[in-house]
């Protein structure tokens, strides 16, 4: 008897240890940090909930994603930064802000170089030029996992834009990119390179007489308050690539990394849709609390802008043709 009770109870020793360990393992879980610059109303951070719901749910439950919204963890250029040196997971930002890891990139900021969504789309899916630029980041830090929806930048200014002589003594807002700083010179302003987050208030403060960003991020940032009027140029198109760390990147399973790709496919399908189909309505929706929307002709801002081809082929040569052959190619599909 007493020997039956001694393995009784090595037997219930080694089942709660067992139940221990088991509980152990189906809660160990790895916490991922993303940042953007977005609102929690836009877009961005409504794919970045998405894609964080689907890792949890397609690995799960080992993985967890923090989402940071309105720059928490700081502006765009800084969190580029953080996730090149792998002290932070995740960032979503305009394609061309990541020429400050990879030069060339700037050239996804070529004035009139895209002419619609599905072309974009394609581009972005299917360019061989971006494909190779894309391939060189993983060796400076990061490695982008899909390329989110905002659309095609536009005006909000204080004063009306109806050609380019309006811009003319006026200073722009600009992120740091080579192409947006030699676009808007071309049209006739001059520019400052601001945060997104601090854009609001330089408007306000009468530092800039306005900026030019997608209308989705127009909306979620509230810019037509202190710039309301809204000039539909369309003069680049602007996605947003998500990268993570290659630092994250290296420490994930293969099975893990393909569920991370799946849900950064997901969110990318949903931003796609979402920002081309609500466009329309928030427009509508900024045009009643007081904006004013102008379409222009584009065709003084396309002939203003063309020295901007040649500035660029200055300094990036050759590829300034092969991106524009690619998307030449690309929109002929």
């Amino acid at each position: 008897m007493k020997t039956r009770n001694a393995f009784i109870r090595r037997l219930g020793q080694g089942l709660t240890l067992a139940f221990l360990f088991a509980g152990l393992s189906a809660h160990a879980q790895t916490i991922l940090r993303l940042n953007h610059t977005d609102t929690p109303s836009g877009t961005r951070h409504r794919a970045a909930e998405i894609f964080a719901e689907r890792v949890k749910e397609f690995t799960r439950g080992r993985y967890q994603i923090l989402v940071f919204h309105s720059g928490q963890l700081g502006n765009d250029p800084k969190s580029i930064e953080l996730v090149g040196k792998g002290s932070l997971d995740f960032t979503i930002s305009a394609a061309g802000s990541y020429a400050s890891i990879q030069p060339t990139l700037n050239l996804t900021a070529l004035p009139f170089l895209l002419d619609s969504y599905e072309h974009g789309w394609r581009f972005y899916d299917e360019s061989t030029w971006l494909a190779e630029q894309f391939a060189t980041l993983p060796s400076k830090g990061l490695r982008v996992l899909s390329t989110w929806e905002a659309g095609f930048r536009s005006f909000t200014t204080r004063d009306p834009l109806p050609d380019p002589t309006a811009a003319k003594g006026k200073s722009m807002r600009i992120f740091p990119n080579e192409m947006v700083k030699s676009t808007m010179e071309a049209i006739g302003f001059s520019t400052q390179v601001i945060g997104v987050t601090d854009v609001y208030r330089s408007i306000q403060e009468g530092k800039v007489v306005g900026q030019e960003n997608p209308i989705d991020t127009i909306y979620a940032l509230r810019f037509h308050e202190v710039a309301p009027n809204i000039t539909l140029t369309q003069h680049i198109y602007s996605p947003l690539p998500i990268v993570i760390a290659e630092k994250t990147w290296s420490a994930i399973s293969e099975t893990d990394r393909k569920s991370f790709e799946r849900a950064a496919n997901i969110a990318k399908d949903f931003s796609r849709k979402f920002v081309r189909d609500t466009e329309t309505r928030q427009l509508e929706e900024m045009v009643a609390s007081g904006a004013k929307v102008l379409r222009p002709d584009v065709a003084p801002f396309r002939a203003a802008t063309r020295v901007v081809y040649e500035g660029a082929k200055t300094k990036f040569g050759a590829q300034v043709d092969a991106i524009v052959q690619d998307a030449a190619k690309l929109r002929a599909k």
